[in-house]
């Protein structure tokens, strides 16, 4: 009995040792990763030259394709086992010249303001539209205004972001459904255009565009839809209430193009043991054209690309496949996203965590978790390594857009979680430049999705079957 016990101790004190030795080996090298991202770090410099010296990436643009080649040469430099690019068909819309409205209250009194064309809208006619305005809160007043009162008028979107919300993702949530399918709405009144209150939660000068969508509208009956600044938008609306006839006017030339061929950019690091299991980090090489998309999504794509390279700078062998993917057309389309996926069942490949980057180069929080209880416990068990830099904020539920279609109920998808409360004042609107870029914070990021990346591909993923094949 005597004998049973004691090497029933000493099996407790052999596992507890390795468990500390382990915890400490991870402790050592997170450090070492936030060390050499923030000391000899690339990710800035690389955004510097996507944002200035390349600019707004909309898909199908000759600056997409630019940033296509500038990513690949610079992987290519990481001395990766793999880089390609895999070909994918995307939209193209161009806005055209810069587009000019103003408030009208009686003939020869009228006030210019600030408005952007929505991503995917139709234009004016060439020498623009004049029409009286209605007020709406949202797409569910229509029906209570009716095709009496909308007919032959400019529908006005007017909700807000709801400020309380101290999620500003959810605030964005709760009314975006009026930029995206306000026009194809309306239009079922008899609206002749769409004005849509800007996605941003402090009142300023910036119209912020955005993906639009017709639905199933028929070609003859679309009408042009655009953003409003804030400013504007409030400015409109107390208009309104004191001289109701009062006119909008716009002008855009918007255009859409046929689809035209463009790319994901790829590289990997084949795994040492079992390169058969795929982690995906990544973020959305396209942007909108007011700006030059330095947070959305400039930040993600060269946060994702420091992870591989950091993780060859610290001499770590991973066990694990580690791939890049810089999607294109996440923001009128998700066609890069999707090509991926039915290229990634079509060879029947085993990603088993993909982690996203889309929600800004801010201070990192921490990541949301699309996965079971059973993995959710996994990656709770890792919160203490993450304390010394203040990452805390683990949350199941939610990943990133272009890494969605990879669910395949046994794998994790992740989102890193920046601080958000100064994101909407960029999003899609010119003002999203790199000087809108704090270097340290960018750094703090791509070290946080490295150390993740680095904890999934020493332990793998709780509860994913060895070669399981990849299925939606």
């Amino acid at each position: 009995m005597k004998h049973i016990t004691f090497l029933l101790a000493l099996v407790i004190s052999l596992t507890t040792f390795a468990q500390n030795t382990s915890a400490e080996n991870d402790s050592l090298a997170l450090r070492k990763l936030y060390d050499m991202s923030l000391l000899n770090g690339k990710s800035y410099e690389w955004l510097d030259h996507l944002s200035n010296q390349i600019g707004g990436r909309l898909s199908g643009s000759i600056q997409a394709e630019q940033a296509v080649q500038y990513t690949k040469k610079e992987l290519e430099k990481l001395g990766l086992d793999k880089v390609w690019l895999q070909p994918v068909m995307v939209p193209k819309w161009t806005r055209g010249t810069k587009e000019y409205a103003y408030i009208e209250t009686k003939p020869g009194e009228s006030k210019t303001v600030n408005i952007c064309a929505l991503g995917g809208s139709v234009p004016t006619p060439v020498n623009g539209l004049k029409a009286e305005v209605i007020e709406v809160q949202g797409l569910e007043d229509l029906a209570e205004y009716g095709k009496e009162q909308i007919e032959g008028k400019i529908v006005f979107y007017n909700r807000p972001m709801r400020a309380n919300l101290i999620q500003t993702f959810e605030a964005y949530g709760g009314c975006v459904d009026q930029r995206y399918a306000g026009a194809a709405e309306a239009a079922k009144y008899g609206a002749v255009g769409v004005i849509v209150r800007s996605m941003n939660l402090r009142l300023d000068d910036y119209p912020h565009t955005g993906s639009m969508s017709y639905l199933d509208t028929p070609k003859d009956n679309r009408i042009p839809s655009a953003a409003i600044s804030t400013n504007d938008a409030e400015y409109l609306s107390s208009i309104l209430k004191l001289t109701p006839d009062a006119k909008f006017f716009f002008k855009m030339s918007c255009r859409t193009f046929d689809d035209v061929q463009s790319h994901n950019v790829i590289g990997e690091i084949t795994g040492s043991e079992f390169p058969n299991e795929i982690i995906v980090v990544g973020g959305h090489l396209d942007s909108w054209d007011l700006g030059d998309g330095s947070h959305d999504d400039g930040a993600g794509v060269v946060q994702s690309m420091e992870v591989l390279r950091l993780l060859k700078e610290s001499n770590i062998t991973p066990k694990r496949t580690i791939r890049v993917v810089l999607f294109m057309n996440e923001e009128n389309g998700l066609r890069g996203g999707n090509k991926y996926a039915d290229v990634a069942k079509q060879k029947n490949e085993n990603h088993i965590f993909a982690l996203e980057s889309d929600a800004g180069g801010f201070t990192p929080r921490g990541f949301s978790f699309d996965c079971t209880d059973a993995q959710f416990k996994q990656v709770e068990a890792w919160k203490p390594l993450f304390k010394p830099y203040l990452i805390h904020f683990f949350e199941q539920g939610g990943s990133g857009a272009d890494i969605g279609p990879l669910k395949n109920g046994n794998s994790v998808l992740a989102g890193l979680r920046p601080d958000s409360q100064r994101y909407f004042d960029y999003h899609h609107a010119a003002n999203d430049t790199f000087e809108a870029v704090n270097k340290r914070e960018l750094e703090l990021g791509a070290a946080t999705m490295t150390s993740l990346v680095y904890l999934y591909d020493t332990y793998g993923v709780e509860g994913f079957p060895t070669k399981m094949p990849f299925k939606n």
